[in-house]
């Protein structure tokens, strides 16, 4: 790829950054998001749905994943002083944000959406991101009238410092998308240790 080679960790460990304050407050004990299993890991067995033919290009305006109940607005994102993605307002708890200088959710190429999985007053828009299964449907709608299907082909949690950058960034032959949190461990000195991932490819749209 190289399209994203300027986001590395530090594009998502700023989500964690600016989430975790409900769990040093209330107790990761009980209050910790989701984490996925091993068995939502790309080696877990799945067959893929076939890949649809890719979209034209149009930025999305919706996400939802019905199975872990998502239906948020999305803003677009994009880089900080320091290279790294930027996040949607820690305070609108139900704001996803989209990479608007790449690929569009849809269109062939890797399509990155983020949001936070808590704030300071409970959990985010993908606090049960961890939760999520394979084969399950992400939908995206797009302003120019079509929603585009997703299949979640793996659910994964990186340790920040190793953080899979070409894995997760990288260009896709196909049309993909990559939606990212914060997971993993929990300091309260410096947030989440890592971050949820899904990945997803097109199956379809309407």
């Amino acid at each position: 790829m190289r399209r994203f080679s300027n986001i590395s960790i530090a594009a998502v460990t700023a989500v964690a950054l600016l989430g975790g304050a409900w769990l040093l407050r209330s107790g990761a004990e009980t209050h910790a998001p989701p984490q996925p299993s091993a068995a939502q890991a790309r080696a877990g067995a799945h067959v893929d749905r076939p890949a649809a033919a890719p979209l034209p290009p149009s930025p999305p305006d919706r996400v939802r994943i019905p199975s872990i109940r998502v239906d948020a607005p999305l803003t677009g994102l994009g880089l900080t002083p320091q290279g790294s993605l930027d996040v949607p307002p820690a305070a609108r708890n139900n704001l996803a944000g989209w990479y608007e200088a790449g690929t569009t959710p849809g269109e062939k190429g890797t399509a990155i959406v983020a949001g936070h999985v808590d704030n300071a007053e409970g959990p985010a828009v993908f606090y049960r991101l961890g939760a999520l299964k394979k084969g399950s449907t992400i939908e995206i709608e797009r302003l120019d009238g079509t929603v585009a299907l997703f299949s979640v082909d793996a659910i994964e949690v990186y340790d920040a410092r190793d953080f899979p950058d070409e894995k997760v960034y990288g260009a896709a032959r196909r049309p993909e998308l990559r939606v990212i949190t914060c997971g993993g461990g929990y300091s309260a000195a410096t947030g989440y240790q890592g971050n949820v991932v899904v990945f997803a490819h097109l199956t379809g749209s309407r």
